[in-house]
């Protein structure tokens, strides 16, 4: 589930007209390949193109690869290097998602969230804003919640 929606989320999303053209459609960071739906996000994204470009899903090493992405899957194995992965993609049209707990509260674009057994996400518009993204009204309208506070702190 979470594999599709992060395809969708790129569907519904501009990026800024000074995003490189040559940016990857799709990035996962992680610090090794212990992502648990990494497999099925390869499957899932074999063949899939977004805006005429294919979507490539790759693995970053670390966290100032991070602006070579478009959407940026940011692990729960990676909650404590937070801010700094959120800094080094900070203002650069970089759509981050993630599970962590609190992650748009911290400054994160979309996070996932768990509705009884749904998996459900929530937007921080004001990060989406900072980032130089447009978030499209139709996916506003299926989120959960939509923050329009910026940062509250990492």
């Amino acid at each position: 589930m979470k594999a599709t929606y992060l395809y969708n989320f790129g569907r519904f999303v501009k990026w800024p007209e000074t995003a490189p053209a040559e940016k990857a459609i799709l990035s996962l960071f992680v610090s090794s390949d212990r992502i648990l739906f990494g497999p099925v996000l390869d499957s899932t994204l074999a063949g899939e193109a977004l805006d005429g470009k294919p979507v490539v899903p790759r693995r970053l090493s670390k966290p100032q690869d991070a602006g070579e992405c478009r959407i940026l899957f940011i692990s729960t194995t990676e909650e404590k290097h937070l801010k700094e992965i959120l800094t080094a993609v900070d203002e650069g049209g970089v759509l981050t998602v993630s599970d962590i707990p609190g992650f748009t509260r911290r400054g994160g674009i979309i996070q996932f969230v768990l509705e009884g057994d749904r998996v459900r996400f929530e937007i921080n518009l004001a990060s989406a804003e900072n980032a130089r993204l447009v978030m499209s009204s139709e996916l506003l309208k299926v989120a959960t919640n939509v923050k329009r506070n910026g940062r509250s702190g990492n």
